[in-house]
């Protein structure tokens, strides 16, 4: 399903973009300690309820992409 600005609703299987500011607001980000010094590759997880939320480190105020925890868990699954 496509909403009406082009992007993926949420259905349970896609993730949905939205801007950074309004999904941002009241969010607690976590960034990886395996980030490394130079923090030029990194994102951060919120974690908003029943769903995780990923954005650029390097533009905090940027598109966020919001996942349905199944899908984020199956992905941390597929890296180990």
């Amino acid at each position: 399903m496509r909403n009406n600005r082009g992007r993926c609703s949420p259905d349970g299987r896609t993730p949905t973009t939205v801007e950074g500011t309004a999904m941002s607001k009241g969010l607690v980000w976590r960034k990886s300690s395996y980030s490394g010094g130079n923090e030029s590759n990194c994102v951060e997880v919120a974690l908003p309820a029943q769903r995780v939320a990923v954005r650029d480190s390097k533009n905090p105020s940027g598109p966020v992409l919001a996942f349905p925890v199944v899908q984020w868990e199956a992905f941390l699954l597929a890296l180990r």
